[in-house]
């Protein structure tokens, strides 16, 4: 049984017609074409699917779409475009911090979450603000270096 849900994602309403338990992260592929969040392991375990949800980083695998109403949603695909890319993104790029590429949108919505928050951060701070994103393929040291270089980005 499907129903009618309103959800708020990077800055639009959508009215979407799904089961009420369907998890956000296959409303977000399926119905409203964003596919900056990926399918990693289906129990928020890895950090694939991040998303901010009011402003924190978030897992959507497993988040009923139905307890998301009203809530303020903004995926990757806000926070800049192939031809506009935010200093968080080319911080990335500069950096080389991608590898397989499977992790990044966990990554990045998880620094701009943490950055958002604390412009500043320690190195301590960027590896707890990252420890829910699961790196396959062993760049988190350019990941970090990307989240230090956004921040001084962000500053001028």
């Amino acid at each position: 049984m499907s129903t009618f849900i309103t959800l708020k994602v990077n800055g639009k309403s959508y009215e979407i017609d799904v089961p009420p338990d369907m998890p956000l992260l296959y409303a977000l592929r399926n119905n409203l074409m964003l596919n900056g969040p990926k399918y990693g392991c289906g129990i928020e375990r890895c950090g694939s699917c991040m998303v901010l949800l009011d402003g924190k980083a978030e897992p959507s695998c497993m988040k009923p779409c139905s307890d998301l109403e009203g809530v303020d949603i903004t995926t990757i695909e806000a926070l800049g475009s192939r031809d506009n890319l935010s200093p968080l993104q080319e911080a990335f790029v500069d950096m080389q911090a991608a590898q397989c590429g499977y992790c990044i949108n966990g990554m990045i919505i998880s620094a701009k979450s943490l950055l958002d928050q604390n412009p500043n951060p320690t190195l301590p701070e960027i590896k707890e603000g990252l420890q829910r994103v699961l790196c396959r393929c062993g760049s988190q040291s350019r990941i970090i270096d990307a989240v230090l270089l956004a921040a001084k980005k962000l500053k001028t």
